[in-house]
């Protein structure tokens, strides 16, 4: 009941704040933007040693802080767009949203054997499943559950208030493979790090990231192909943009396979993320998991000195 309470609660102060045209929030959230990075400093020394870490040798500091700015109003503006498209029908939603390369996603849908849908915290990521309804897409959606439960249950019910099908990360492969099976689509966030033992490490902006397999396990299982997909902000409107296929590399070894799959969905993000650094979520700590350092023989179980 308390969660209830609290989810409408939310509900009604992001409808408030959708209340303000897209054409102010976009000096509004100037500001918030600018605010935030000064007083948040935890989340401002984030952004900039991830910025710094990725466009070393490639951009200045000053470059460098724009974009970190940059990212929090970019957070910031996310919160606004959420509570403006409450507001919103599907069909009114999708006006606002151009869809690009769509080709690709129908060719994959061809193959008959479902479509793995790979995208990223990216411009306003929140209003996937609004382009999804526009193009009429039966799409489910995988997620880690948040841990406040207010926001997690609001969460919920935005994500599919226009259809879309959410799967809790836990637990999932059944419900993906089902979806697969039924010839539709799952869509799978790939940009954020894993605990050493969820992922594998490939690179990403030059340094080892360790990222969830569960994509390439499940392209592996079903040969489901793998599309990528992101939506961005432009001024007031939205772009959806599908790419090409990224090819299954398989070689026998599954090892191997698992993180050659995994590099090359991690590099296509990566070339999304240059195209569009400023929308990006910089404040993630993306390179916190780093690889096992093996210990030295006289601390290693069952040495003879220490047996």
């Amino acid at each position: 009941m308390v969660d209830q309470i609290g989810c409408a609660l939310v509900t009604v102060a992001l409808r408030l704040m959708g209340s303000i045209p897209l054409t102010s929030v976009d000096s509004v959230t100037r500001w918030i933007g600018r605010i935030w990075f000064a007083i948040d400093k935890r989340h401002r020394e984030i952004a900039l040693k991830n910025l710094i870490q990725a466009f070393a040798g490639e951009k200045s500091l000053d470059s460098v802080r724009l974009l970190a700015m940059e990212s929090f109003r970019n957070l910031s503006r996310i919160i606004f767009e959420i509570g403006w498209s409450l507001g919103q029908t599907s069909e009114s939603l999708g006006r606002f949203i151009s869809i690009r390369g769509f080709s690709h996603f129908r060719n994959a849908m061809d193959r008959n054997k479902g479509v793995l849908l790979l995208t990223l915290h990216l411009g306003n990521w929140e209003l996937l499943a609004g382009a999804a309804a526009k193009l009429d897409l039966p799409v489910h959606v995988l997620y880690r559950p948040l841990d406040v439960k207010t926001l997690d249950l609001f969460f919920n019910r935005y994500r599919s208030r226009f259809g879309a099908r959410l799967i809790p990360s836990t637990r999932s492969m059944r419900k993906i493979l089902r979806a697969l099976k039924q010839k539709e689509s799952v869509l799978v966030l790939l940009d954020q790090n894993m605990d050493w033992y969820e992922g594998v490490f490939v690179d990403f902006f030059g340094k080892s990231a360790c990222t969830n397999q569960g994509l390439a396990l499940m392209a592996l299982a079903t040969e489901a192909p793998v599309i990528p997909v992101f939506l961005v902000r432009d001024g007031q409107r939205f772009i959806t943009e599908f790419l090409e296929e990224i090819p299954l590399v398989r070689t026998g070894d599954r090892r191997k396979d698992l993180e050659e799959n995994t590099r090359r969905y991690t590099q296509t993000l990566e070339a999304i993320v240059r195209r569009f650094p400023d929308q990006w979520l910089w404040v993630h700590q993306r390179w916190k998991t780093r690889p096992c350092t093996p210990w030295p023989r006289e601390m290693r179980f069952g040495d003879k000195n220490h047996s």
